[in-house]
């Protein structure tokens, strides 16, 4: 319904996304409550709020599928891999036979446990060395060419390029400490040269590789996809402004540009000012609030908040006609990970009807306009209250 809707026009829409924002109390409070945010909360004030669920209630959602639902996707119908996401915002091109898996450089003991999944959050420039170390003396695997390409830190992406291969393999990733890696087993007949090659390249690895990044676990692996794009669905011009390859291949993967900036807010909002004018739909992504909050760091999180709130006049200074202000997921400190507890969301245009909301707050959020919904009704309020709809019915 919302394609045929949806019409083109020149008000333009900011969608800032605080990575993992959302958390639970701790000592009483919350990261956003502790926070000193005059400005958010001024905001929220003016605008209206709610709290979203990325893909259902109950639900910790990976980046993924939290992303694609606040892009106006169902997470349920388009289940795509880290691996193809992550090769996709590494600028990557990948063939239809092609396999893709994203890569964390881990720490493992003697007794071949997992101790650290990000192996201290290695420096980009180390995984720079790893990588071209591992490329130099694993190049190939029977007839399939091993292709890797460092990413941010303890991230990496491996592309299996070959015939006959198959996505239906098991993960190796534990997804958390204190347990082994998984082997990798074809899920289907089909895939079990894949699962060969996999558990081949891993054993290398793990002899090539030495501590604190003496292993390697992957997941998502997956072959290509194609989705429809917001240029057709919502009559956007689509723009992302964010450095992490797996945000940047969500955005690239619904039809977004994809522009250079630098890693701090400050860099982000020079290149907002300086393409304003080119585009309708900006993305704008901000990492660290996530990354503070699965390292357990409640102190920084609360600080990174609070950087992001001092630049929210110079953002309201383009006079976007809607700004939006949320979370992809929450990832509350105390649990050092993804979390299920729905998102604070934040809506602000001059057709809005403000709510009871005095503070960007998780609680504030409970009693806001909107009320509680799922993520994926993000986009048609945003084009709404753009006017980028057209009424429905006679």
């Amino acid at each position: 319904m919302i394609e045929d809707l949806a019409i083109k026009s020149d008000s333009k829409i900011l969608l800032l996304v605080l990575d993992g924002v959302g958390g639970v109390p701790v000592n009483g409070k919350t990261e956003l409550e502790t926070a000193r945010t005059p400005n958010l909360d001024k905001l929220a004030k003016q605008g209206i709020t709610g709290l979203t669920y990325p893909v259902s209630r109950g639900i910790t959602p990976g980046s993924g599928p939290a992303h694609l639902s606040l892009f106006g996707y169902d997470p349920i119908q388009y289940q795509v891999g880290r691996g193809l996401l992550e090769a996709l915002g590494s600028g990557v091109i990948l063939d239809p036979e092609d396999i893709a898996a994203r890569g964390n450089f881990a720490t493992m003991d003697a007794n071949g446990v997992i101790t650290d999944r990000r192996a201290g959050r290695i420096s980009t420039e180390t995984n720079k060395e790893i990588c071209a170390h591992l490329q130099q003396n694993i190049s190939q695997i029977e007839d399939v060419k091993i292709e890797l390409t460092p990413g941010k830190e303890h991230r990496f992406v491996v592309v299996f390029r070959g015939k006959g291969l198959d996505d239906q393999i098991t993960e190796t990733d534990p997804q958390e400490i204190g347990q082994e890696p998984i082997e990798c087993e074809a899920l289907a007949p089909a895939a079990r040269k894949t699962a060969r090659i996999v558990c081949a390249f891993v054993e290398r690895a793990k002899e090539l590789l030495k501590a604190p990044a003496n292993m390697i676990i992957l997941r998502g692996f997956e072959k290509i996809q194609r989705v429809p794009k917001m240029q057709a669905r919502f009559k956007l011009s689509p723009v992302a402004i964010a450095t992490y390859p797996v945000y940047r291949g969500l955005a690239k993967l619904v039809g977004m540009d994809i522009l250079e900036t630098g890693a701090n807010v400050g860099d982000k909002m020079e290149t907002l000012k300086n393409n304003w004018e080119q585009y309708d739909f900006f993305y704008v992504h901000i990492k660290k609030t996530d990354s503070f909050g699965e390292d357990g760091n409640f102190k920084e999180k609360v600080r990174k908040i609070e950087e992001v709130d001092k630049h929210i006049p110079e953002f309201l200074s383009l006079n976007p006609d809607v700004f939006v202000i949320t979370g992809d997921h929450s990832t509350p400190s105390i649990l050092k990970a993804h979390s299920w507890h729905p998102n604070p969301f934040l809506l602000h245009s001059k057709w809005v009807i403000s709510d009871q909301a005095t503070r960007f707050t998780e609680r504030e959020c409970m009693i806001g306009g909107l009320g509680r919904f799922n993520a994926i009704h993000s986009v048609p309020l945003m084009l709404a209250y753009a006017l980028k709809l057209k009424k429905f019915g006679a």
